[in-house]
């Protein structure tokens, strides 16, 4: 690594305070909390809309490109008026506030128009995973989704798509709205006629009666630690957080946030951070229907020479799919760096090589380095109740609190849980008070199963920085726990560019392996083959094993005992995917998922005689 380039310049961008205060907790843990207090904000967040909308109707909030190649767009004036129509239709059929309408396909023009209708007139809603009703045979999450919440409105933009799942899961006497290609049987309603009329008056009383404990939304988590939950979103944590992450993010409120985003509504990254980022300030998004992987991320790459952000987030998958276009395309850099201040990822570790390119390309495109840095958060916190906003130098940090948030670090299993409490924070989980009550500590903190440590343990109100999952964790049979947050990102430096990520092995055995994940481009141009040899003959490929092999003995010489020493690697070559539950919707691998599914694998690591494919450490 060039220490020049992580020693130039960053692009100049306003911040929020650094000033933090820690205090003893009574159970042995410590409290943090920001110095700066919240600041004031709306009760809705569509009060944002409405405020725009008559500061500055012409400007272009919303923007999508299809598949066709047609660009629609909206402004502010005429995302309000749409808004406005809709919010009136769903008055109109006096919608059960317990029972939210269901929102199943991707992010889309007529999704968001739903969304910010249902959140202006006070009808909850619930966007759920589209994975759920495309990938699924049985549809066995989603239908544990309806059973839960028996929702009398269910949209959906494409009727033919996702007809299959409607027909199996949809309560009898549910309205079926849709985009494009409508249902028969049940026949669906077209999204069109939900434009038709305007009853200010209804829009003015309906919106007036929203309270900060009224229900917005329920959002499903990801599966990662187990089975979706609803996490309940009263408009309180949707507003509270928009002006938290503006303080947080200064620059956003000095100039209007531009925003490139594919992140999925159904998740807190995109439908709560992004979508509200973007409105909140006065900005634009641009709704890409690209996604983090080589194949499919080309709507992306045509999304970012179109339009120029001002702040770019993403997953760590994401920007390794961006990269190989950054350095081909001149014009595409230029696009995408010329007036960006901040980058932020999100949903895993961004691994060094990544972290380095993406420097170097904004230093030789624009004479400075962009900030990178990330935060900590979960679904059932809004998302963003801590987040770096300094230079991290390349580190996992997580920082510190945001405004109006108190982090509670407490020792759990010999490692640090990060806890939350703040206006941001989850009151629980929909029709489950069991699990709600379970979430919370004595102190009323959410406990996130989050591990950190203190940046300086002399001081901790200098920040913390991220220390795994505390579930992903266990202990291999000298009773040692193992550390698999930190043991990946070890394997993926050591290994970079060859792998993208790995998972642990095995709980209760006597020494640990791994289950890689390669990055096949990588692979393939090392082993000097072509485009059409199979993915098989890539990795076994002799210059593949042998940098796999070498990687694997270094990383085993460096490390200090059996709970950090990995002392076998199989590489494979069938990838994680969303179908299989593997792969999340954030696109980071689920260990628990690969385990569960790879028993095959993680045995012939254990075999006495290592089993074909398997490379064993030379120490």
């Amino acid at each position: 690594m060039d220490i020049s380039v992580r020693d130039a310049a960053l692009r100049p961008v306003r911040l929020g305070s650094t000033a933090a205060t820690a205090r003893a907790g009574a159970d042995g843990s410590t409290i943090l909390s920001l110095d700066q207090p919240l600041d004031s904000y709306p009760a809705n967040l569509t009060d944002r809309l409405v405020k725009w909308a008559n500061e500055k109707p012409e400007q272009v909030f919303l923007s999508m490109r299809y598949e066709d190649g047609s660009l629609v767009e909206l402004t502010y004036a005429e995302t309000l008026k749409q808004v406005e129509a809709i919010g009136t239709a769903l008055l109109e059929r006096n919608l059960p506030l317990d029972r939210p309408l269901v929102i199943l396909s991707e992010n889309d023009i007529e999704n968001a128009l739903l969304v910010l209708a249902a959140l202006h007139v006070g009808i909850p809603y619930a966007p759920v995973s589209p994975a759920y009703s495309l990938l699924s045979t049985d549809f066995l999450k989603l239908r544990g989704v309806f059973q839960l919440l028996d929702p009398p409105l269910i949209f959906a933009s494409d009727g033919e798509r996702y007809g299959r799942a409607i027909r199996a899961v949809a309560p009898a006497g549910a309205e079926i709205i849709t985009v494009r290609n409508h249902l028969q049987a049940p026949a669906s309603t077209p999204f069109e006629t939900l434009l038709g009329n305007t009853d200010r008056a209804a829009i003015e009383r309906a919106h007036a009666a929203i309270r900060p404990d009224t229900l917005a939304k329920i959002l499903f988590t990801s599966g990662t630690t187990g089975a979706p939950k609803g996490v309940v979103y009263p408009h309180l944590m949707i507003a509270s957080q928009r002006q938290q992450v503006a303080q947080t993010f200064a620059f956003t409120m000095d100039e209007p946030a531009v925003m490139v985003d594919w992140l999925p509504w159904h998740h807190t990254f995109g439908g709560t951070q992004n979508f509200g980022t973007a409105l909140y300030s006065g900005g634009s998004l641009r709704i890409d229907i690209g996604r983090p992987t080589p194949e499919l991320v080309g709507p992306t790459v045509q999304n970012l020479r179109e339009v120029s952000p001002t702040i770019y987030l993403n997953t760590p998958q994401g920007f390794a799919s961006l990269l190989p276009h950054f350095r081909r395309d001149p014009a595409l850099r230029e696009s995408f760096f010329r007036r960006l201040k901040f980058i932020y990822y999100g949903g895993a570790v961004l691994h060094e090589h990544i972290w380095d390119e993406l420097d170097r390309l904004a230093l030789e495109t624009v004479g400075a380095r962009i900030m990178i840095a990330s935060g900590l958060g979960c679904t059932e916190a809004g998302p963003v109740p801590a987040s770096a906003n300094w230079d991290p130098q390349r580190k996992a940090v997580v920082g510190l609190p945001v405004p109006g948030i108190e982090i509670k670090v407490a020792p759990v299993q010999g490692k640090l849980e990060f806890r939350l409490k703040g206006a941001c924070v989850t009151p629980g989980y929909w029709k489950n008070p069991d699990l709600t009550k379970a979430a919370f500590d004595e102190d009323g903190f959410y406990k996130t199963g989050d591990a950190v440590q203190f940046l300086d343990p002399d001081h901790p109100e200098k920040g913390l920085r991220f220390d795994g999952r505390i579930a992903e964790n266990f202990k291999i049979a000298n009773g040692t726990w193992v550390h698999v947050g930190d043991l990946r990102v070890k394997i993926v430096d050591a290994l970079a560019p060859l792998i993208v990520d790995a998972v642990i092995t095995a709980p209760n055995r006597d020494y640990l392996g791994a289950i890689l994940f390669p990055n096949a481009d990588a692979c393939r141009n090392l082993a000097g083959l072509g485009d059409d040899a199979s993915v098989e003959a890539v990795l076994s490929a002799p210059a593949v094993v042998d940098k796999l092999q070498s990687g694997l003995d270094a990383l085993a010489r460096s490390a200090s005992g059996a709970a950090n020493t990995v002392q076998r690697m199989i590489v494979t070559a069938e990838p994680a995917t969303l179908d299989t539950g593997e792969l999340t919707d954030k696109r980071s691998i689920s260990q628990r998922a690969v385990l569960e599914r790879r028993v095959d694998l993680v045995e012939s690591l254990y075999l006495e005689a290592a089993g074909a494919g398997v490379l064993v450490a030379r120490i």
